[in-house]
């Protein structure tokens, strides 16, 4: 699908703001209202917009602690990355797992409420994921820059 300038700022007002009215969407990126919604449908079918969501403050949901993992496997077969996988889609504190490029083979994002939740999540859930030979953790001390905004 082409994306041109228009579903550009579309899409930029969108990700800063996705409870805006079609009206007022229409208005900020200077288009009729029924061109606008045909554009935004037109971006949703074609899997542009992948859906709509709430962010949540993990500070106020009482999870401050952002904590990332990065995770040595046994090996780089398909059996062993597919079991680790299907392992760890299942951790209900995991918010995002990279396959990575470089020293370790995943990366793992997890949200707690502090060192002793982690400790519960590693004893839990991440000592036991199969094919992991390693891990090394990180906490993460402030956030400096947080955004769910794609570059358009």
């Amino acid at each position: 699908m082409e994306i041109d300038d228009i579903d550009r700022r579309i899409l930029g007002v969108l990700q800063a703001d996705g409870r805006i009215t079609n009206a007022e969407l229409s208005e900020r990126v200077h288009l009729s209202p029924s061109a606008c919604h045909r554009r935004v449908q037109r971006l949703e079918r074609a899997g542009v917009i992948r859906g709509w969501v709430a962010l949540l403050d993990a500070r106020a949901m009482g999870r401050p602690t952002t904590v990332y993992v990065e995770i040595t496997l046994s090996g780089q077969s398909e059996e062993v990355l597919t079991a680790f996988e299907k392992a760890v889609a299942r951790v209900p504190d995991v918010l995002e797992c990279h396959l990575m490029a470089g020293t370790a083979d995943y990366l793992l994002k997890i949200l707690a409420r502090d060192t002793e939740d982690f400790a519960r999540i590693h004893s839990r859930y991440l000592s036991r994921l199969p094919g992991v030979v390693g891990m090394q953790t990180s906490f993460a001390l402030r956030t400096v820059v947080s955004t769910t905004a794609i570059p358009v």
